[in-house]
């Protein structure tokens, strides 16, 4: 029986059922992150075309659903594994805050990047980036953030 409990117990903290701090504010925010201008330089590293250790460096404008700008999305890739994967960090910068992301990006498909904070209007967020490629070198960003009310 005390196993059981203990369990229970356990299972309800990491589920977060338990209120050990404040509430979250959740929402979602689209953006379109165009790599059709703005900055986007490869860097070949290792044996000549796409190896492990190769970069690619971006600064590109930030659209909302409209297309119309609203900032830039500015951050580095390291091919992990060529033509598929590559570890990425980058940065949304906005009128009110900033939100970094990093994580593994895909090739091709959806890719499901962790938000690792923010600043200004973003400050404490987490959650997670849901980016597409849209064929036409812009790429679908869905954030879903978590927030501490304040």
């Amino acid at each position: 029986m005390r196993k059981i409990i203990l369990m229970a117990v356990f299972t309800a903290q990491v589920l977060g059922c338990t209120n050990n701090g404040p509430a979250e504010e959740a929402w979602t925010l689209n953006t379109i992150a165009d790599a059709r201008s703005g900055i986007a330089t490869p860097v070949d590293l290792g044996p000549p075309g796409d190896s492990p250790g190769d970069m690619f460096v971006f600064d590109q404008p930030l659209l909302n659903e409209a297309r119309e700008n609203i900032g830039s999305n500015s951050g580095y890739c390291v091919r992990t594994l060529p033509g598929q994967f590559s570890e990425c960090q980058w940065t949304l910068t906005m009128a009110d805050g900033t939100i970094t992301v990093a994580g593994r990006e895909a090739e091709m498909g959806t890719s499901l990047v962790p938000i690792i904070g923010g600043t200004g209007a973003f400050e404490g967020a987490s959650g997670v980036l849901a980016t597409t490629p849209n064929g036409d070198r812009t790429f679908t960003q869905v954030l879903t953030l978590l927030k501490p009310k304040k």
